[in-house]
């Protein structure tokens, strides 16, 4: 079992991750690989410095050669680890973000879990940190958004096409990455766990994701500006670059979302000028049946970050945000800045 963990510039949140993997009580054989993938920080100084305090598995810092030419950047320090020494010679690899934590039990759980389903890819997303309050309000709408773009169920389906995955905990068997070709497979990839996912269940494995609230971010987002950038940085990218899927998800996303409060707004002043009655007590209701359906589905997501149930009524405001997100990526994209990994942006 190695552990593969991309790390460029994370100097900062490695003492608080790294050691959560030092802790793992797997009983099998347990390596660390961690990526330092051209930081200027001193990652490099800070994961060996942790792995030499630790009396549990061995700590392995290996520095990824300059990116090479249609690589994405995170696919290529993923790569570096998954083809070190530690990770030829392992059934299973872990792939995890450096702020990541993870409770003692978690690779012996995944892999038991991989073990008794016969799974070539286990993933658990995140809990994602939510304490200021932009981060309340859009970081469960992420996750909420996210489970529409990819319902759990059918990704965990083997008979449905769709497959998601996780990037910040990714279990992987190596003779399933192996059978796809490695990372070379899906080497110029941005959203490369999902890319992942697919690959391998278009080969015919079976891929699993979930929700972990153990499994936690530990790093913030700055504000509004920090959410704004993690999902312009990809949303264009998820719409396969297309005009057409952006106009409709735009349509779609202030259809479902906006209207409906817009609709109860529009109602009630209608009804207190005594306008027109009939038609605004009808877009009344509609608008009322249309907002709490979606406060309903939205609750749930709201309670897992343990938010209060009035936030929930706050979603049509955070799919305005989205669209926002949404077109400003693609602006990105046409203006030959599209998505990145820490620090790194590629063109068109």
């Amino acid at each position: 079992m190695t552990v593969v963990v991309p790390a460029r510039n994370e100097a900062a949140v490695l003492p608080s991750t790294l050691p959560t993997l030092l802790d793992q009580d797997y009983p099998g054989r347990f390596e660390i690989v961690v990526v330092d993938d051209s930081s200027t920080d001193g990652t490099a100084n800070v994961a060996s410095g942790l792995g030499a305090g630790s009396t549990g598995p061995g700590v392995h810092v290996v520095a990824a050669s300059p990116l090479h030419e249609g690589w994405a950047g995170k696919v290529w320090a993923m790569h570096t680890g998954a083809t070190s020494d530690p990770a030829r010679r392992c059934d299973y690899i872990l792939l995890t973000d450096a702020d990541i934590a993870h409770p003692p039990d978690l690779v012996r759980r995944l892999v038991g879990m991989a073990e008794r389903r016969d799974l070539d890819l286990a993933s658990v997303m995140a809990h994602l940190r939510a304490v200021t309050p932009f981060e309340r309000l859009l970081v469960p709408a992420f996750v909420y958004f996210f489970g529409l773009l990819y319902p759990f169920r059918w990704s965990n389906n083997p008979w449905s096409r769709t497959a998601a995955a996780a990037g910040g905990c990714v279990l992987v068997k190596r003779r399933a990455l192996d059978r796809i070709g490695g990372f070379e497979s899906i080497r110029g990839k941005i959203i490369d766990d999902c890319a992942l996912a697919a690959r391998i269940k278009q080969a015919g494995g079976q891929t699993w994701l979930g929700l972990g609230r153990d499994v936690r971010s530990v790093r913030g987002y700055a504000g509004l500006s920090g959410v704004w950038h993690v999902v312009a940085r990809t949303a264009y990218t998820q719409l396969a670059y297309s005009p057409v899927r952006l106009l409709g998800t735009v349509v779609a996303l202030l259809l479902a979302f906006a209207a409906p409060p817009i609709a109860v707004v529009g109602a009630g002043l209608g009804l207190l000028t005594e306008a027109a009655l009939q038609p605004s007590l009808a877009a009344l209701a509609l608008g009322v049946l249309g907002w709490g359906l979606m406060t309903f589905s939205y609750l749930p997501m709201t309670r897992w970050y343990g938010g209060p149930a009035l936030l929930a009524v706050t979603l049509p405001l955070s799919a305005v945000v989205y669209v926002a997100m949404t077109l400003d990526s693609a602006r990105r994209h046409y203006a030959g800045v599209g998505g990145g990994w820490k620090g790194r942006t590629y063109g068109r």
